[in-house]
């Protein structure tokens, strides 16, 4: 019976955003913006960390993935979303869910792995400034841009075909607005126990593993700093950190709240908002917090537009 009841699932109905119908043209307003924003700034900062030479350091490596990645995790999720929204007709197929499924699995475990060597970046220019040019160099940087794609590829793929695997005979409606792993688990007929407990072990890998890199390196980073006697390099330290440690802070409390909260929290309409947070507003804030902060992306950019301008 679940043989037959999971072969017959070709279509699944995502409830989006809202079902208020007065509501849905402002969220999907206010999603274009976010899109836009998101597209235009990463690749603004990726345009920039290209032409300026000075930016052609292993930090502005990693922060071009870090756009690459947001670019398209946005894309992934945020015009499907707007669509479904305006659209009378909700469902999605079964090989388009499992797609962006993989994608935004894909692409989020990426960031967190690659926030988690940004911060190992930081911690090797602040602490070891002399042995820096050796400790990250360009293998080093290749190895771990490459290693984090395809740990967090092989991953998604995994979760992806354990989570179609299940059979959906409950109901075929999705109360999200994308294709995400925990709405799917409260579909299934099936006991999803070791589902869930894969889930846990695979963030528990990929993000707790990555948070706790972060941290060490930050604590290492603060005493350093804190050793430094001089208020203005105590600054100087502090202002190369901040960029990134607020970034780290908006998007691990959010994806860690998803992925590693207990089963009986889950809360469609909590998980609606937070996963906005970590799939359409982390993508847009990051190369903004990057590049306000940053004296050399905004001298690039303010001599560009001065050389466009007549």
């Amino acid at each position: 019976m679940e043989n037959s009841n999971q072969t017959t699932v070709n279509r699944f109905i995502l409830l989006g955003l809202t079902n208020i119908p007065y509501v849905q043209a402002p969220c999907v307003v206010m999603f274009l913006i976010i899109y836009i924003i998101t597209l235009s700034a990463n690749l603004l900062l990726i345009l920039m960390v290209k032409i300026n030479p000075q930016l052609h350091t292993p930090m502005y490596f990693f922060l071009s993935n870090l756009s690459i990645i947001d670019i398209f995790l946005s894309s992934t999720i945020v015009p499907k979303t707007m669509v479904i929204t305006l659209s009378q007709d909700k469902s999605i197929s079964l090989l388009d869910c499992a797609a962006q499924m993989f994608f935004s699995l894909a692409f989020g475990a990426t960031e967190c792995i690659i926030l988690a060597v940004m911060a190992y970046d930081r911690y090797a220019a602040i602490n070891k400034p002399l042995h820096y040019n050796s400790i990250v160099n360009r293998n080093f940087c290749i190895s771990m841009a490459a290693g984090s794609w395809l740990i967090s590829f092989i991953n998604a793929a995994i979760h992806v075909y354990l989570t179609f695997q299940l059979p959906f005979c409950r109901s075929h409606h999705v109360n999200h607005f994308f294709c995400e792993i925990p709405p799917f688990f409260q579909l299934s007929c099936r006991d999803t126990y070791l589902n869930k407990v894969k889930v846990y072990i695979s963030a528990g890998i990929i993000g707790a593993c990555s948070f706790i890199l972060t941290l060490v390196s930050y604590i290492h980073i603060i005493s350093t700093i804190l050793n430094i006697h001089s208020i203005a390099g105590r600054h100087k330290a502090f202002s190369t950190c901040a960029s990134h440690l607020t970034v780290v802070s908006l998007y691990y409390g959010t994806t860690l709240f998803m992925y590693l909260r207990p089963h009986s929290a889950y809360s469609p309409k909590s998980d609606k908002t937070v996963s906005i947070i970590y799939t359409a507003v982390t993508p847009m804030l990051n190369p903004i917090i990057y590049s306000i902060r940053n004296k050399h992306v905004k001298n690039t950019i303010r001599k560009k537009m001065n050389e466009l301008m007549p």
